[in-house]
């Protein structure tokens, strides 16, 4: 053994260890959850603005089932949450009914709400977000958008989700007054889109699980589903949405997302 081929094995030795030291240290479970958001985040920036058509189906645990047609527009805004708009159209005892809401990404969420029994529009208490949304098994929390501000990540796993290769990824909401202790979700490997998304509540229970059916993508970048289903299993209740006539574009302003668009929506 030569003292050349002893220093070329030293040196890759202490190559190896160093390299395998630094990607150990660089991906820990919460980075590497982050990471993932974060590129989910990326993949998802840039639409601008979008519309599109809901069918809600309610149904309880005897499967008996009511119907529900409303419309939703989204504002992209830039340094901060989203804005949002949500119109119900159909049945007679609900329609006019329009929930507004401006998502942050540091600070509470402001939602309205225009109720066209009282002719008046009711601010969302922020210590009230975990409640039910028109009956059905989303949370008002549920309408907001999802900032990467607004959770801390870890990553748990890999694993197959209806065929797919998904990561599996822990987030816990930094907002105090939140309805869930923690979610996990399942998160498409290629397509960063989320699969599926369990719920938990304030005593860690398994409260809901949300799955998201028949992706299209949509101005080559971003995928939207068309099926989405809100199962709570604690009641035995669940929520349908059909999406239809997605619009991407469509030079939505501020003027848009204001007490008069919540009053007047049309």
């Amino acid at each position: 053994m030569t003292q050349k081929w002893i220093a070329r094995f030293l040196t890759g030795l202490l190559l190896t260890l160093t390299v395998g030291g630094v990607q150990a240290l660089a991906e820990t479970p919460e980075e590497k959850g982050l990471a993932i958001a974060k590129e989910m985040d990326r993949r998802n920036t840039g639409f601008q603005d979008e519309g599109n058509e809901l069918t809600m189906k309610l149904l309880n645990k005897n499967g008996e089932e009511s119907i529900r047609y409303l419309r939703m527009r989204t504002l992209e805004v830039s340094g901060d949450g989203d804005k949002s708009l949500v119109i119900f159209d159909r049945p007679a005892d609900v329609k006019g009914t329009a929930l507004l809401t401006f998502s942050h990404s540091l600070t509470p969420d402001e939602q309205w709400v225009f109720l066209p029994a009282l002719k008046r529009v009711k601010r969302i208490s922020s210590e009230n977000k975990s409640g039910p949304f028109m009956g059905s098994e989303f949370a008002y929390e549920d309408f907001s958008s999802q900032d990467i501000e607004k959770y801390t990540y870890k990553y748990l796993r890999d694993e197959v989700y209806n065929g797919q290769k998904c990561f599996v990824v822990e987030r816990y909401p930094a907002y105090e007054n939140s309805g869930y202790t923690r979610q996990v979700a399942w998160i498409h490997q290629q397509e960063y889109r989320p699969e599926s998304v369990e719920y938990y509540d304030r005593k860690n229970q398994l409260l809901k699980t949300q799955t998201f059916l028949d992706y299209k993508k949509y101005l080559d970048q971003y995928w939207r589903p068309h099926r989405m289903q809100m199962l709570n299993h604690q009641t035995e209740k669940k929520t349908l949405l059909e999406v239809s006539n997605y619009k991407f574009r469509s030079g939505l302003t501020d003027r848009d997302f204001d007490r008069n668009s919540l009053e007047n929506a049309r």
